[in-house]
């Protein structure tokens, strides 16, 4: 895992009604590179269950996103901003819940991080071997009512299931880092309503 490709990248902005920030942590465990997931609390409104990155919406007294992402994480999993190596950004994501959302890319210690029950679940490291074995990925294409033909990237690794803007984030952090290419063709084309693979 190569992680100058995002200091060189160009982000793309996107604007919306809400603006949060998100760090895609990095940590090297027996001598393999693995990225830090949360997986969010069953009891929350927003996106209940599935795996995230920690982060989270940004508050008027955040000096910028940058800060937003470093607060949340600390709230999240105890995570401190000096353990926080930046390497840069990916891709603003447009959330379906109307957030702007800003990953942020940064190298973190291999530790025990200590969730935030009110929110996480689950802290979970994924290996960039695991993450990148095409055996471990399938995608669908389908018509959102809001924005019409979208392509859902799914990554299966150690029973955990990682889609949504948080499997758009993965697809450009692998790309940028690495030598893993998204698939040209689509596993299925579904119905607007068909059930999701999780």
């Amino acid at each position: 895992m190569d992680l100058t490709g995002v200091g060189t990248h160009e982000p793309q902005t996107v604007e919306a009604g809400r603006r949060a920030a998100v760090i895609a942590p990095i940590l090297s465990r027996d001598d393999r590179p693995h990225v830090l997931f949360t997986k969010r609390a069953d009891h929350l409104g927003e996106h209940p269950g599935q795996m995230s990155f920690p982060g989270g919406g940004a508050e008027p007294s955040d000096e910028n996103l940058e800060a937003t992402a470093l607060r949340e994480v600390n709230e999240e999993i105890g995570l401190r901003a000096e353990e926080v190596t930046f390497h840069g950004r990916l891709d603003d994501i447009l959330t379906i819940t109307d957030y702007a959302v800003t990953p942020f890319v940064a190298s973190v210690p291999d530790r025990e991080y200590e969730p935030d029950h009110r929110e996480v679940a689950e802290i979970v490291a994924l290996s960039v071997d695991d993450l990148t074995d095409r055996a471990n990925y399938e995608s669908e294409l389908r018509d959102h009512p809001k924005y019409g033909e979208i392509r859902l990237h799914f990554f299966h690794v150690d029973g955990y299931t990682v889609w949504g803007a948080t499997g758009r984030m993965v697809v450009q952090l692998l790309e940028l880092t690495t030598s893993w290419r998204m698939p040209e063709k689509v596993d299925r084309i579904v119905d607007p309503d068909a059930d999701y693979p999780i």
